[in-house]
């Protein structure tokens, strides 16, 4: 025998329309205006998820979720991605976000191995040919350093082979840029930063100096060395199973920041090492290659502040120059023509002006 329907009190659906309602228009949703999100098929779905989310008073957000959804959708049909493989993406992107913390970004090392730090910094630093050209960030910046003064070690004795850097922060035009705030970081020359080691007490290996008051800067640290990024998290394993390999080239990281300029991101990349062409984060670029010239002179060596004055350290000699916000923009529009020009969308019925 069949269970007796049931049979809702006398005026509960109103009742119930007229809450839902309500609730919606708290937050700013008339209901009878929105598509209906019922039997939604793989061709269907995409046009429905576009028009449910075409509200959004963001033009921007609304701008960039509209194509991010196509993509997406587009790259699901196209592939016919399995349930087992999307659950598996959930889950790398959940352990990416679980190795994530204070001191370390799991997720900026996975926009950087996938290539997209690189593309984003080149839309959007863009610089005019006669600036110092910018870099990915990377995971292992803080905003800790101790500050220093010019001719200081960032470095503790015994953590790599002598660097002396010097060099002037200048405009496009040649002038001195004085009292520019350079932060300054690398690994050790065991090739690992600070904050991968778990006794980390202080920072180690990076600093935060001024250029003078011509412009002038100078610095202490420790010759860089190649390293492979973190492998013991999803990302490493990531770039592993892809057939590539982990390493980054030797490199110093600078930023540099002074009133009227873009803040410049960089890093300056010794010749002759054996990664620099296959940089596993695609930072490299020609202009920021350098060369490191050994110095055998005791006495300029204690004149730098060595402590082993007998010891060989090398000079790494780099002007920087920064550009305008007004150089940045020209630059940028530049860059926005050309990806206009040469890219293929393959998406019908959207602007992307």
């Amino acid at each position: 025998m069949s269970p007796a329907p049931i049979i809702a009190p006398e005026g509960y659906q109103t009742e119930s329309i007229l809450r839902a309602n309500k609730q919606a228009a708290e937050h700013g949703i008339d209901l009878s205006k929105l598509p209906k999100l019922t039997d939604l098929s793989a061709t269907s779905i995409t046009e429905n998820v576009h028009a449910i989310n075409s509200n959004c008073p963001d033009e921007r957000m609304k701008f960039l979720f509209k194509h991010m959804i196509q993509h997406m959708h587009d790259f699901i049909r196209e592939t016919s991605v399995t349930t087992e493989e999307w659950m598996t993406t959930i889950q790398f992107l959940t352990q990416t976000g679980k190795m994530c913390s204070d001191i370390r970004q799991e997720f900026i090392l996975l926009s950087d191995t996938l290539g997209v730090s690189s593309l984003v910094d080149s839309i959007n630093h863009a610089k005019p040919p006669s600036a110092t050209e910018a870099t990915v960030l990377g995971p292992f910046f803080t905003e800790d350093a101790h500050e220093f003064a010019n001719g200081d070690s960032i470095a503790s004795e015994g953590k790599g082979d002598y660097l002396y850097v010097h060099g002037r922060i200048l405009d496009t035009k040649g002038n001195s840029v004085p009292h520019a705030v350079i932060d300054t970081w690398e690994t050790d020359g065991f090739g690992l930063y600070d904050t991968q080691y778990a006794e980390r007490t202080k920072p180690e290996c990076r600093g935060r100096l001024k250029s003078d008051a011509e412009g002038k800067y100078a610095f202490r640290a420790i010759v860089p060395v190649s390293y492979p990024i973190p492998s013991d998290g999803p990302v490493g394993k990531m770039v592993t199973k892809l057939g590539r390999h982990v390493f980054r080239p030797s490199h110093l990281h600078m930023q540099i920041d002074a009133p009227g300029y873009e803040k410049l991101t960089t890093a300056l990349y010794p010749k002759g090492d054996p990664y620099l062409l296959t940089d596993a984060v695609f930072g490299v670029k020609t202009s920021l290659m350098v060369d490191l010239k050994p110095i055998n002179d005791p006495e300029l060596s204690a004149k730098r502040g060595f402590a082993d004055p007998n010891k060989i350290h090398m000079e790494l000699e780099k002007d920087f120059i920064l550009a305008t916000p007004e150089e940045g923009d020209e630059s940028r529009k530049k860059i926005h023509t050309e990806m206009m020009k040469t890219m293929k969308t393959g998406i019908e019925g959207l602007k992307l002006d």
